[in-house]
């Protein structure tokens, strides 16, 4: 419509002024060398403000559902399945998870940086985030890290780590059906300016029969206990929670064996509840795929694996709803190049994120090739999937590197053409790919 192409219009203008007050005439005047190309698009990804459109991450209101510090971070589930790959016979998972977090960060510590080098992306994680604070990670203190985390107001320090990782606000993922977070939705729990919503619907979709109850205790007539008939009731206790908390988008994470559409009630919550009110409310779907649930339960959440999906399911449900908004993202690398086809065939499907398993810089790197070779900058090339707070300083610190290297090639490529681009070129593009496109995508 003409009043998207005007808003675009205005924004692009916006962008340039702001660049001719940074940087001069030199943000319009052509680069010619691919030196001073190298520099721009580094110094471009180094400045840009990126939106992180999925976390699962709590404001400070919201008590013990925000985690933080570095005991949070060492008994992320991704370290506790490190731990056991190393640890001694005897750790059994029952005595780990028997013991208080802080005993378990010390074994994380022992094992994984102290009796063995830390090369794997999670372990360096912590130690990026470490050295981001302005502390030493060389000295190997733990106690030291821990007396100056203790030291941390929550506001403040969440106010620094989103600083740190230069965003403009983060997505959250926020449950109707979790009593431990609706609780703080009843209470009314302020939230800082730097979280958004998501209202997150997988329960529902996946487990209808199992939430009946808890809808029902929120004044959801459940009408004959089918989906059908109770479609209408559920896009008005949707809609409810809609109004409640004014989230981005509506978000599904579904196992690798999801398919659609087959005779099943996830296939009857799609299209009779969540695609309708999609469309009515005008939000986006966002569906995260591929998780292989608990295949070693003793783990807890890190329990999970990964297995490929049905990118044909995925082609079938947004051909199927032409109307709603699509965010996808999937968990399998084989799954990659047949969903980014996908994303140059369909206006209403938007690719999103290096999600969980993806999340290691050789994937990032294939993946954030692969999508700027099929589609240019129309994706979100990353989010950070944090579920504790520090964790946004280490992934958006090692994403800037990946995707300015990626960059660097990609406009050298097109420089070799003859082809001459401006720093606010490269400007402009960096933020659509950290999340302008998502922004755009929302708005049509």
């Amino acid at each position: 419509p003409e009043g998207r192409a005007l808003a675009v219009t205005r924004a692009a203008r916006i962008l340039q002024e702001n660049l001719r007050r940074d940087m001069g005439a030199d943000a319009m005047a052509s680069i010619a060398t691919l030196d001073a190309l190298n520099t721009a698009v580094r110094r471009a990804v180094d400045e840009a403000t990126i939106t992180d459109i999925h976390t699962h991450l709590f404001p400070p209101s919201h008590g013990d559902l925000l985690l933080w510090g570095v005991d949070e971070l060492l008994t992320y589930h991704y370290l506790v399945a490190e731990l056991f790959t190393v640890a001694p016979a005897d750790l059994t998972y029952e005595a780990f998870w028997a013991m208080d977090k802080i005993a378990q960060a010390d074994l994380v510590w022992k094992h994984l940086f102290l009796e063995a080098s830390p090369l794997s992306e999670a372990r360096r994680g912590v130690l990026t985030v470490l050295q981001r604070l302005g502390l030493d990670p060389a000295d190997r203190d733990l106690g030291r890290i821990r007396r100056w985390f203790a030291r941390q107001d929550e506001e403040a320090y969440l106010e620094k780590v989103f600083d740190l990782a230069g965003l403009d606000y983060a997505v959250m993922t926020n449950n109707p059906v979790k009593c431990n977070e609706v609780k703080h939705f009843d209470a009314g729990a302020p939230i800082p300016a730097r979280l958004r919503t998501a209202l997150r619907i997988d329960d529902v979709v996946l487990n209808f029969a199992s939430c009946r109850p808890i809808i029902a205790s929120q004044g959801c007539a459940a009408g004959d206990g089918t989906i059908e008939g109770a479609a209408a009731a559920l896009r008005g206790w949707m809609g409810g929670w809609i109004d409640r908390i004014d989230p981005v988008y509506m978000a599904a994470s579904l196992p690798c064996s999801w398919a659609y559409p087959v005779d099943d009630a996830a296939t009857r919550m799609i299209d009779h509840v969540v695609c309708p009110l999609a469309v009515e409310r005008g939000l986006p779907v966002a569906l995260m795929i591929g998780v292989n649930r608990q295949v070693n339960p003793a783990l807890g959440d890190a329990g999970d694996a990964v297995a490929p999906c049905d990118v044909n399911s995925i082609i079938r449900l947004v051909a199927a709803h032409p109307d709603v908004k699509f965010l996808v993202t999937t968990l399998s690398r084989v799954d990659q190049h047949a969903l980014a086809v996908a994303g140059r065939k369909f206006r209403n499907l938007h690719l999103f994120g290096c999600w969980w398993f993806c999340n290691n810089p050789s994937i990032i790197n294939e993946m954030t090739r692969q999508r700027l070779e099929l589609l240019g900058t129309g994706v979100t090339v990353q989010h950070s999937d944090a579920r504790v707070l520090d964790q946004l300083i280490y992934k958006w610190s090692h994403t800037r590197r990946i995707v300015a290297d990626v960059l660097v090639d990609k406009y050298a490529d097109a420089h070799h053409t003859g082809w001459r681009f401006t720093p606010a070129e490269i400007a402009r593009d960096v933020r659509q790919i950290f999340g302008g496109a998502f922004e755009d995508f929302r708005a049509r």
